[in-house]
């Protein structure tokens, strides 16, 4: 009787490395479990995180409220929640704006070569050259403080290191058999690129993105801790480790208003770092 050999795709491989990378794994599931939490918890709860109630306000951690109140007396269990879901969400919608341009500038500048390569990654380089977060900053004082505009700005911002990563690999992939091949049945260049370039480098995209994610979050919270992210009624965990950290004073020490939000913030980027680096590991076959 013969046996059905079943090959794996260099994915599926890759897959299996990262699931035999005992940190990676558990970080993937404590990260999946914090994002879906983030979904959950708000919608699971009797108390409205709008509400204000000025009688409790800054109450410590007790049986009604967990994780105590703010100074405005509303829950900062679900604040701090309602706040994970638009840092990930923002983290996340600046990493596709972020991966949209990169991965089309640098596929486009690695292909054509030549002079258009040199002009587009020079213009790189100056982008390089600027001090970024000070942009942003100006942006978002120029256009106002609001959910659609963080996210746009952060990604956009964020595209330069994946276009000469992506630019790197479409230059050694130009000249393989299959290039040639489709350019000798008269394929377009830009079919070429969509169908056969990129879909090729979805690795390393991958391992930047989850690279990218906590790093736009941690941008945000920035910008939120300065006053110039997120704003009411909508809060993110910036905004409420600002909020935490305004009602510090030598007095009384509230310190649920700082631990709460700034140890989900730190554990969020923690767990996101060790996913980007289980992934860079499994799919550097290199190190194999």
């Amino acid at each position: 009787m013969e046996l059905a050999i079943q090959g794996r795709s260099p994915t599926q491989l890759a897959l299996g490395r990262f699931r035999k990378n005992r940190r990676a794994w558990i970080s993937f599931w404590l990260l999946l479990v914090l994002g879906l939490s983030t979904v959950v918890v708000p919608w699971s709860t009797s108390h409205d995180f709008r509400t204000q109630t000025l009688e409790r306000s800054k109450e410590a951690p007790n049986g009604t409220y967990w994780m105590g109140t703010d100074a405005n007396g509303r829950d900062l269990m679900v604040r701090t929640f309602m706040g994970g879901r638009i840092s990930f969400a923002v983290g996340l919608l600046a990493t596709v704006i972020s991966l949209a341009i990169g991965v089309a500038y640098g596929a486009i500048a690695g292909f054509i070569r030549g002079k258009t390569d040199t002009l587009m990654m020079r213009f790189v380089d100056v982008l390089y050259g600027l001090p970024h977060m000070f942009l942003v900053i100006i942006a978002m004082a120029i256009f106002g403080k609001t959910f659609l505009l963080v996210f746009i700005i952060l990604g956009c911002f964020s595209w330069m290191t994946m276009a000469r990563i992506v630019r790197g690999q479409v230059l050694s992939l130009r000249e393989k058999e299959f290039v040639e091949a489709a350019r000798a049945l008269g394929v377009s260049t830009g079919s070429i690129i969509s169908r056969h370039m990129i879909p090729n480098i979805l690795g390393p995209v991958i391992v930047y993105a989850t690279l990218t994610v906590p790093s736009v979050m941690l941008q945000e919270s920035f910008l939120s801790f300065l006053g110039l992210g997120i704003s009411e009624p909508q809060t993110s965990w910036g905004v409420l480790i600002n909020e935490g950290a305004n009602s510090l004073n030598p007095i009384r020490v509230y310190w649920w208003l700082v631990v709460f939000p700034g140890s989900f913030l730190a554990l969020t980027l923690f767990t996101l770092n060790s996913v980007g680096d289980g992934l860079r590991d499994a799919f550097d076959v290199q190190q194999r």
